[in-house]
């Protein structure tokens, strides 16, 4: 199979004693270029015209769009700074005219107490909803909170703040003055009240799931309360509460019938271990319900099978549950090992019809009620063996697009329009719609500068290689174009987070990956072999590779893919086995960390970015617990023993250091220890710590220090040498 190509290079590759290996040639692009993409996300399809929104992400400025095949894309907002502050949660008005969203904090801090503020911006800081209207072009903040959802006639918005349910009257919100800055808390409450911004539900727990019944007088939420959740019903008109249904399980992902009188939901059994749930195949059978909305009362619809499947496995997207105007609810269920497509008649008379097909796992869905769409990749059952790490479009009528491209997050315009996001190896994901005769057209045609040097990055090679005990995994090799017969090139492993992720044969729909994977071209292009491991645990192969035997804090089990792709690198003829480094955030600092710490003698330095370095930490497994049957102490040893904390004494690779102290995913005091213990056996450690920035960067110009930092230092340790 012939090897990926990546153009040239800067640097002279020499073998460890520092020996030029290569001529020099010129630098056919920058950190800053190859970092430069935009970034899309977030597409929404409007109820009417045709129109979409989405946000884009430009080196850190964020902002809001709107398009529709028929109008140019617009700019609804225009932020200019590299701020830190994220925008999430697009939502629309019932006549396409109007959209709100959230700004600030970041998507895994939203429900956090403090608002994330890496760019130190003179304070208040806060997360909040911001308001569009599309006809005068008129941009507001309406009040402190996220998720929010228009009426259906318009005038108001319902969103959340910190697990309560608030309601901002768009007339007065835009007629008096911006929110009240830092005050007394009667100040405050009294300043949004004249503005008419008010909390609308007083009830225990904490809300989330906000959706309106078809006529809009009725408001659907699931109140969490910890160990179980309930489904509740506001009336808008009589104010009253209703419960729908309620038990002890956990119910979730809770939808209107279309017609308003009926309510599907998704309950769980509870996992009473706060550690088991991390690698249980199978357990106590999920399963559907369905609710009279005026009553409350409810019954089973659907209960899955007993073992694989018989555990909820959610997929991307907001809404598990779809319900069709045909009568039928679409779900994923994960029966027989794969994660696919199903549908099932609301009256329960008949079994679950399959949708998708093949060993695939079903990863975006959305649906119009008419019909149903979903992204996935192809894995056993295609032409192309690749496209078990790519994403195409499928939808109930057949697959919609093939080739070596991406497609994914489908979204069904009010005409029936699909639209989609699509990119590949040299473009980054850009929204487009399918046209006639399935052609794809963008709707946002220089959305991507002309100066992004995407021409000059590699096409990834997919390569299976065994691991140490012999399972196959999958990984993307990327190889120098500037490579020569018989020269031996240094190498670097990258290990992406999770982990419940898949690195794709090119640009990934996740930013923190799509990073990832230019600075793996990045790396590339300075010389090094890179690649890119889809270690067990990971999503995209089924079931029993995700909840793999013995993974992470149940025994580290993804040891044997690190060792194995040490093994698979020295043993091609191309590679110098003695230059071998590895790379990787998160759960990939932890696979990191891990090579380091037991396979010095295989990884010569790594880079571990907020990485976990003691599971019985970051679980909290030193807390008493209560279950009578479970050997607490045996737990807490095997997580710390299935840690490189475990194993640091046979550390002797240097290693770079990264991380935000304000990390809400990772402790930062994982790395605070592991820097500690390294420097008292004399282990090289180099650092970088961004104060007041989160797990995933805010900041671009972090991102950008980051990788400056980690390109430098793996080029010094690996005998990769500027040149003058």
């Amino acid at each position: 199979m012939a090897a990926a190509l990546c153009l040239s290079m800067p640097l002279a590759v020499g073998n460890a004693g520092g020996q030029t290996g290569a001529p020099s040639l010129a630098s056919t692009f920058t950190l800053q270029q190859a970092l430069s993409a935009p970034f899309t996300n977030q597409l929404t399809a409007a109820p009417a015209k045709e129109r979409i929104a989405w946000f884009t992400d430009a080196e850190g400025r964020r902002n809001v769009w709107v398009a529709a095949p028929h109008e140019p894309a617009r700019q609804v907002t225009h932020y200019t700074e590299d701020d830190g502050q994220d925008i999430d949660n697009i939502a629309w008005s019932a006549d396409a005219e109007r959209i709100a969203w959230t700004r600030g904090t970041g998507a895994e801090g939203s429900e956090h107490a403090m608002a994330a503020n890496p760019a130190e911006l003179s304070g208040p800081v806060k997360q909040n909803v911001e308001f569009a209207d599309l006809r005068t072009g008129e941009v507001r903040v309406i009040a402190e909170g996220h998720r929010p959802l228009f009426l259906r006639d318009g005038s108001a918005l319902l969103f959340l703040r910190r697990g309560n349910i608030w309601v901002a009257d768009l007339a007065k919100v835009s007629a008096n003055t911006k929110p009240a800055a830092e005050a007394s808390a009667e100040g405050a409450a009294a300043h949004e009240e004249s503005r008419g911004v008010r909390q609308l539900v007083y009830v225990r727990g904490s809300a989330s799931g906000l959706r309106l019944s078809s006529d809009g007088r009725q408001l659907l939420f699931l109140s969490n309360r910890g160990d179980h959740n309930f489904v509740g019903v506001f009336n808008f008109a009589t104010r009253q509460l209703r419960w729908i249904d309620p038990g002890t399980g956990l119910d979730h992902d809770a939808v209107w019938s279309l017609d308003g009188k009926q309510i599907a939901f998704i309950r769980e059994v509870p996992i009473v271990s706060p550690i088991a749930d991390r690698w249980m195949r199978e357990g106590a059978p999920w399963s559907i319900r369905i609710a009279d909305a005026a009553s409350g009362e409810g019954r089973e619809l659907w209960r899955a099978d007993e073992g694989a499947g018989s555990l909820f496995h959610e997929v991307s997207g907001s809404d598990p549950l779809r319900w069709m105007k045909d009568g039928r609810i679409v779900f994923p269920w994960e029966k027989g090992g794969w994660n696919r497509l199903y549908a099932l008649s609301a009256t329960g008379n008949a079994k679950p019809q399959l949708l998708s097909n093949g060993e695939a796992e079903v990863d975006m869905v959305t649906a119009s009620g008419e019909r149903v769409c979903w992204s996935g990749n192809l894995p056993g059952s295609t032409r192309d063996v690749g496209d078990v790490d790519r994403r195409h479009i499928f939808c109930d009528s057949g697959q919609q697009t093939t080739g070596k491209d991406i497609e994914t997050a489908p979204a069904i315009l009010s005409d029936g329009t699909l639209a989609m996001l699509q990119g590949g190896p040299e473009r980054p994901l850009v929204p487009v719609y399918l046209g006639d005769h399935g052609s794809l057209h963008e709707f946002a045609p220089k959305l991507v500068p002309a100066s992004f040097p995407g021409k000059s990055f590699v096409t990834p090679q997919q390569v299976l290689f065994k691991a140490a005990d012999g399972m196959e995994i999958y990984g993307q090799l990327f190889l120098p174009r500037t490579h020569k017969s018989g020269q031996k090139l240094p190498a670097i492993v990258f290990f992406h987070g999770g982990s419940r992720r898949q690195m794709l044969l090119g640009f990934h729909p996740m930013q923190y990956y799509a990073q990832t994977y230019e600075f793996n071209q990045y790396l590339c292009r300075l010389g090094f072999a890179v690649f890119s491991v889809n270690y067990r645990s990971g999503v995209g192969y089924g079931l029993d590779f995700r909840q793999a035997l013995h993974y992470g804090a149940n025994g580290g089990s993804e040891y044997n893919d690190v060792v194995g792709a040490a093994r698979y690198l020295a043993g091609r003829g191309d590679i110098d086995a003695a230059r071998i480094g590895a790379w990787g955030g998160s759960y990939g600092g932890y696979l990191t960390a891990l090579a380091l710490a037991r396979s010095s003698d295989r990884y010569a330095a790594g880079v571990d970015l907020h990485g976990v370095h003691d599971w019985s930490l970051e679980l909290d497994l030193w807390r008493p617990w209560n279950e009578t049957d479970i050997d607490h102490a045996a737990v807490a040893k095997r997580a710390f023993e299935s840690s490189p904390m475990a194993d640091v004494k046979r550390w002797k690779s240097p290693v770079l250091l990264i991380q935000g102290d304000d990390d809400r995913n990772v402790l930062f005091s994982q790395t605070v220890r592991l820097a500690a213990a390294l420097r008292a056996q004399g282990v090289p450690v180099e650092e970088k710590v961004f104060p007041d920035e989160v797990h995933d960067f805010l900041l671009h110009r972090n991102w950008i220090t980051a990788y400056e930092l980690s390109a430098d230092f793996l080029a010094r340790k690996l005998g990769v040498q500027k040149l003058p």
